[in-house]
C-alpha cells in the first residue's frame, strides 16, 4: 500500500511535467537542495525550440511588472504542509449541509481546496481589500531584512504572515497590495470551471493595476467587463474634488468561449414585459423599424435599409420574397418613412432564425417586431433601488445582527443579481475574502426564490475586532465570529419568512480551520529523523489530532469533496468513516483485525485509506492486500 503525500500540489513540478510531455528533449536530471534527483527543465534548449516567439535579455515588450512578482508568482506555485481541521460545535447542521465556511490564511486555504475543486467553480466573487491607504494587508514569506523583521515586533505569527497598515506614505504601497492579489488571484483561476467567472470589487484606487494583473492571469480576451456599481448616489462626503458616489466590479471568464450569463432579467418591473414565448424562451417585442437619429431621409441616405417584408395573410409567414396575397409592409410611420434596423441580408438570417414575428397593432396596422430575448439584456451598471439613500448593504446587516458589526459590508442585493446572472442552480460559488458572509447570505436567499441548491464556500482570515469597536462590545472576537453568526440568523430569517417554500433549504455549513498538517516532520522526510528519535516516532501523527482530523485531510489529499455526505459506522468496536457512500472509506484505529478489513473490504470502496500504524508487522500488510483481492481488488489502499 502506498503512501498518502499529505501535502498541497507542487504547481512548479506539475509545470515541469507539462513541458516534458510537449518538449521531452528539454528535460534532465539534477538534485534538489536535499540531494534528491529531481526533473530539470533545460531554458536554454527550450528557447532554442521556441526560437521564433521568445522575449528576453532587453527585449522590448509590454509587461506589467512591480518588486517581488517572481516571488508572488512562487508563492502561489509552491506547496505547503497544511490541513483543514473540521469544527462541529461552530458549524450549522454539519451532517448534512453542502456549504463550507474556512478560517485561514486565504493563500494557503486556495491551495489546500485547489486539487479537490480544480475546475469545479462557477463564480469565484471577491471584495478585497482596495488599498485607499488604510488597509490591512498580509503577505506571505516575502524576503525581508534582519532590521525590517526586528521592526515588525508582533505583526509577524508563526507561519510568517506580515499584519500591516498599508500606507499610502510607504515606499511600498502598490506593491505589497499587487503581490498580495496576484499569486491569490492565480491560484483561484485554477479552481474556475471551463464555463465559469471571477468577479473583483474594487474602487478607483488599484483599478487600473488590478485589471493589468487579471488581464495577465486570465488574458485580455477573457475580460467579460468593467461594471460601475452605484453605493452612494449622493457621493462620499469625504472627498476633496469629486464626490465619488461608485465603484467598480470587473468580470473575468476562465474561457470566454464557453462562458454565458444566465437566462434572467434583473428588473422585476422589466420582466414583466416579457408576455411571449417560443421553443427558445421567452422575449418581449421590440419595433424592428429604426426610429432613432432624428433624419428625416434616411430613405433616402441609407437606401440598403429600405425595403418590403412580405407577411402571410395569417401573419405567421414572413418573408423577403414577393408573393401574391402577402401583405406588403415597409418601414413607415404615420407621419414618414424610417428604415429597418438592418440590411437585407440580415434581417433574412432573422427569419430564417425566426427572430422576427408580426402583429396588428391597436388600429389593426401591421407591424414587424424583433424578439428581444431576456438574456440580451445584463446591466452595465447597478444602483441599489431598496436602501438608496442608505449604505444598502450595512443597514441589513446591522438590523440582523442587532448592532454596528462590520463597515462596508457588500451589497446584499448586488451579490444576489451578481449570483442570479453567473451560476446555475446547482453550482459551487466561493469568496476567499468574505468578510461579512453577504456572499452566504445572498445565495441562501436566492436559493429560497427559485429552489436552487448552490453552495458556498467562505474563506476568511479571523482578524481580530478592535476592543473598541462595537463588534467587540457585542461579544465578536473576529470577523470570523461576525460572518458565522451572520449566516446562522440570515439562514433562520429566511426559513421563517417563507416557511413553505424553504423547508429544503440548505441554511447550515461546516466550519474548518486551517492548521499545520496532522503528520509529523518524519511523515515528510523521514531520512532527516535521527535513529536516536525513532523510538519518538511510532506514530508519525500528531497526538492531539483526532480521527475527524485525520479524514479531512484524506478528504484533500485524494480530491474528494469537503462537503461530501460522511457516515461513521463501528465495524467490531473500530471507528470506520464512510464518505459518499463508498467513494472513501477510513479507519484510523490502531491493532486492526481481519475481521474489520474483511468488512471494510466488502463494501468495495473507491478508496480505503488505514493508519501506517494499523499494520503492526509485514505479514498483517500482506494479510489486508490479500483480503482486498478476494473481495475488492479494484480499491486504491493507501496509508499515512
Amino acid at each position: 500500500m502506498d503512501k498518502l503525500k499529505m501535502q498541497s500540489e507542487n504547481l512548479v513540478d506539475e509545470n515541469v511535467e507539462k513541458i516534458a510531455k510537449l518538449f521531452p528533449n528539454c528535460i534532465t536530471e539534477g538534485k534538489d537542495e536535499n540531494g534528491q534527483v529531481t526533473k530539470l527543465v533545460d531554458f536554454d534548449l527550450l528557447k532554442q525550440e521556441l526560437s521564433k516567439v521568445v522575449v528576453g535579455g532587453n527585449d522590448e515588450r509590454y509587461v506589467l511588472t512591480w518588486p517581488d512578482k517572481r516571488q508572488a508568482i512562487k508563492n502561489a506555485n509552491m506547496s505547503i504542509n497544511k490541513t483543514l481541521r473540521p469544527n462541529k460545535e461552530e458549524s450549522v447542521n454539519f451532517d448534512s449541509t453542502q456549504n463550507l465556511y474556512i478560517e485561514g490564511d486565504n493563500l494557503d486555504v486556495l491551495k489546500s481546496l485547489r486539487e479537490t475543486y480544480l475546475n469545479k467553480i462557477k463564480l469565484i466573487y471577491i471584495d478585497p481589500p482596495y488599498n485607499a491607504g488604510a488597509d490591512l494587508l498580509y503577505k506571505n514569506n516575502y524576503e525581508i531584512s534582519e532590521q525590517e523583521f526586528k521592526s515588525l515586533n508582533n505583526d509577524l505569527d508563526e507561519d510568517g504572515y506580515i499584519m500591516t497598515l498599508n500606507s499610502d506614505t510607504s515606499g511600498r504601497y502598490h506593491t505589497d497590495w499587487l503581490n498580495m492579489m496576484y499569486s491569490r488571484i492565480k491560484v483561484g483561476r485554477d479552481l474556475l470551471s471551463d464555463d465559469g467567472c471571477m468577479v473583483i470589487a474594487i474602487d478607483h484606487n488599484e483599478l487600473a493595476n488590478l485589471i493589468k494583473i487579471t488581464d495577465e492571469i486570465f488574458s485580455e480576451r477573457n475580460r467579460i467587463g468593467i461594471v460601475t456599481v452605484v453605493h452612494k448616489p449622493e457621493g462620499r462626503n469625504m472627498d476633496r474634488y469629486f464626490a465619488t458616489s461608485n465603484e467598480f466590479a470587473i468580470f473575468y471568464a476562465k474561457n470566454i468561449s464557453k462562458f454565458d450569463f444566465e437566462d434572467v432579467i434583473l428588473d422585476e418591473e422589466y420582466a414583466k414585459q416579457y408576455i411571449y414565448s417560443d421553443e427558445k424562451g421567452k422575449y418581449r417585442a421590440n419595433d424592428y423599424i429604426r426610429l432613432g437619429g432624428g433624419d428625416h431621409n434616411l430613405r433616402t441616405n441609407k437606401p440598403h435599409f429600405y425595403y418590403p417584408i412580405y407577411v402571410s395573410p395569417d401573419l405567421k409567414v414572413l418573408t423577403l420574397e414577393k408573393i401574391d396575397g402577402y401583405y406588403e409592409i415597409y418601414p413607415n410611420t404615420k407621419t414618414q418613412e424610417r428604415t429597418w434596423k438592418t440590411k437585407r441580408e440580415t434581417t433574412d438570417i432573422a427569419i430564417k432564425n425566426n427572430e422576427l414575428f408580426a402583429e396588428k397593432d391597436a388600429n389593426g396596422n401591421i407591424k414587424i417586431y424583433e424578439k428581444y430575448r431576456k438574456g440580451q439584456l445584463i446591466k452595465t451598471h447597478w444602483v441599489d433601488k431598496k436602501y438608496n439613500a442608505i449604505n444598502c448593504g450595512t443597514k441589513i446587516l446591522d438590523d440582523l445582527m442587532g448592532t454596528r458589526t462590520f463597515d462596508f459590508p457588500k451589497s446584499l442585493y448586488l451579490m444576489e443579481d451578481i449570483i442570479n446572472i453567473t451560476t446555475k442552480k446547482d453550482s459551487i460559488i466561493l469568496d476567499f475574502f468574505s468578510g461579512s458572509a453577504t456572499t452566504a447570505h445572498a445565495t441562501m436567499l436566492l436559493n429560497s426564490k427559485d429552489d436552487g441548491k448552490r453552495q458556498f464556500i467562505l474563506i476568511q482570515l479571523p482578524w481580530e475586532c478592535d476592543e473598541k469597536s462595537e463588534a467587540y462590545k457585542a461579544g465578536y472576537k473576529n470577523i470570523c465570529e461576525i460572518g458565522k453568526e451572520r449566516i446562522r440568523r440570515a439562514g433562520q430569517k429566511i426559513k421563517d419568512e417563507n416557511p413553505l417554500t424553504t423547508q429544503n433549504l440548505d441554511i447550515g455549513f461546516r466550519v474548518l480551520k486551517l492548521d499545520s498538517s496532522n503528520m509529523k516532520d518524519v511523515y515528510y522526510s523521514p531520512s532527516d529523523t535521527e535513529q536516536t528519535n525513532l523510538l519518538d516516532l511510532v506514530s508519525n501523527i500528531k497526538e492531539d489530532r483526532s480521527p475527524e482530523d485525520l479524514l479531512f485531510q484524506v478528504m484533500l489529499d485524494i480530491g474528494v469533496m469537503l462537503s461530501s455526505d460522511i457516515k461513521t459506522l463501528d465495524i467490531k468496536g473500530k471507528k470506520v468513516f464512510n464518505v459518499n457512500d463508498g467513494n472513501l472509506v477510513c479507519c484510523f484505529d490502531d491493532n486492526l483485525t481481519d475481521e474489520v478489513v474483511t468488512e471494510i473490504a466488502k463494501m468495495q470502496p473507491l478508496y480505503a485509506v488505514f493508519r501506517d500504524s494499523s499494520m503492526s508487522s509485514d505479514s498483517i500488510a500482506v494479510n489486508f492486500d490479500q483480503i482486498f483481492e478476494t473481495y475488492s481488488p479494484s480499491t486504491t489502499r493507501k496509508v499515512l
